[in-house]
């Protein structure tokens, strides 16, 4: 019997939650907020902001973060909680965080004007002024915000200071063979210096450890489990590839979990693209290294008595893919992938499948018709999501656009279903309807035009098995020219 659109719809959305950023959700929290005016941007996600004080759209938490000055705590943040987080307590109790820095979340209206820290056994409260509902005003200097791990430069620069001055670039550290971190280690040799990325789980710092520069990214509390799972796929074995974010370890910070991962310095694809104009030789280079990467991911071998599964990442978009110094791609955010494990022919999936971003997911997962009990159909839906990424990156190559200034920077189905496409939108257009995004005429000029476009609908393909191997895409792009 065929299914209804709207029980389709019902059924993915209830499916597909664990992944997708949760949407805003009705709230009667209010918070005190505060924040400068090129850091607003950040909190507005929390909710809507009415003077000094800020309406939650999505949680019934409030936040507060203090620097500890003479054990008296200084208020540096003060919103409704970013992200989803559990919040028990109506008081604003503290944390430590790191040396200096606390934070709390608690979960009555206001509650995050006040907070209580207990160090050596001597209780210290910060107190602002009462406030009414009309009237809240305080003074301080706001940093950036989006998950509960986020300073301005200068407290940290304040911070590390005397570390700053011996800081020397030197061969990344070898921590390979020992992947838990002491957190003395941590204490004597990490440098948080800036804010490079915010997720919908965690927070990207640069930094540095042992004297090289690397990437944290930090976790909070109440994610562990996603910490734990992100954790795990880096440590599977054999999982060095230069299409792979590097991992050196993890560790602890105070009650928050860290990664400790390559610096891609030129940040993700989705940053690239919506910066600059890549000619056909970038593009190129961009776009193999990206296959080669997901072709070596979805790969399982056994070397030297080792063996690598195969892992579906299950969240390919532009923001989950960095740009390195030398201008090739490498995956990161395995926070949704799924690890299978080799039984026969088939890919058994184990543990509990999640999705991620909605407008790159496949057209089975979107229906909600997938076959478990294989994991090659979650390496497909990876290449369909290859496909969208390959078309991204060659709709900002100039040497595509001749003539033409060529078009901004646009993601999947923006221009068709606009930047944030719902559900039942894509169901319409991608599932039922069949489309695609749209392929330029300007491309009918270039000599490889028709090489592209085949390798576009073959990774988008609506039957999942009629579509490439992510191997036979990167075997595909390495045959291309670099001539245009």
């Amino acid at each position: 019997m065929r299914l209804s659109l709207r029980s389709v719809l019902t059924a993915s959305i209830a499916w597909l939650s664990t992944c997708i950023p949760s949407p805003a959700v009705t709230s009667d929290r209010r918070c005190v907020f505060l924040a400068s005016p090129q850091n607003t941007k950040w909190i507005r996600r929390a909710g809507n902001i009415s003077g000094p004080s800020q309406h939650c759209a999505r949680t019934e938490c409030c936040m507060g973060y203090f620097l500890l000055d003479s054990r008296k705590p200084t208020p540096i943040l003060l919103s409704c909680s970013i992200i989803q987080t559990r919040c028990p307590n109506s008081s604003c109790h503290a944390s430590l965080l790191h040396q200096k820095f606390i934070r709390c979340v608690c979960s009555s209206d206001f509650c995050n004007a006040n907070i209580s820290f207990n160090q050596q056994a001597q209780q210290t409260e910060y107190t602002q002024p009462q406030y009414s509902s009309d009237l809240l005003t305080v003074n301080v200097l706001i940093i950036p915000a989006g998950a509960l791990f986020l300073f301005i430069s200068l407290v940290m620069a304040l911070k590390w200071k005397i570390l700053l001055k011996q800081c020397r670039p030197v061969t990344p550290p070898n921590t390979h063979d020992v992947f838990e971190i002491s957190n003395t280690d941590l204490d004597k040799h990490l440098e948080m210096q800036k804010v490079i990325a915010c997720g919908h789980f965690a927070s990207v710092w640069q930094g540095i450890f042992q004297g090289s520069s690397v990437a944290l990214k930090v976790f909070p509390t109440a994610l562990q489990q996603e910490f734990n799972k992100e954790k795990d796929v880096y440590k599977l074995p054999l999982m060095t590839h230069s299409g792979i974010v590097r991992f050196f370890g993890h560790g602890k910070i105070g009650k928050e979990f860290l990664l400790v991962l390559e610096l891609a310095t030129q940040s993700s694809l989705n940053a690239l693209l919506s910066r600059t104009v890549c000619d056909w030789a970038c593009t190129l280079k961009l776009a193999r290294t990206l296959s080669q990467g997901l072709a070596y991911l979805h790969t399982d071998l056994k070397m030297n008595g080792v063996y690598k599964p195969a892992v579906a990442h299950c969240d390919l978009s532009s923001s989950n893919v960095l740009v390195k110094a030398d201008g090739s791609c490498a995956l990161c955010d395995f926070g949704c992938s799924t690890v299978l494990q080799r039984r026969g022919y088939s890919g058994i999936v184990e543990g509990k499948m999640q999705m991620g971003t909605l407008q790159y997911m496949s057209p089975e997962i979107l229906e909600g018709c997938v076959n478990l009990s294989s994991g090659r159909c979650l390496l497909q839906a990876d290449v369909y999501s290859l496909g969208l990424l390959l078309w991204e990156m060659l709709m900002r190559c100039s040497d595509l656009c001749t003539g033409s200034p060529g078009p901004e920077h646009t993601l999947p189905y923006e221009m068709e279903l606009g930047r944030s496409p719902s559900l039942e939108d894509l169901l319409t257009f991608v599932v039922e309807k069949r489309h695609r995004p749209a392929i330029p005429h300007l491309w009918a000029r270039v000599s490889q035009d028709l090489l592209l476009q085949e390798l576009l609908e073959d990774c988008w393909d609506h039957d999942a098995d009629a579509r490439l191997t992510a191997e036979c895409a990167a075997n595909r792009l390495a045959s291309l020219t670099l001539e245009d």
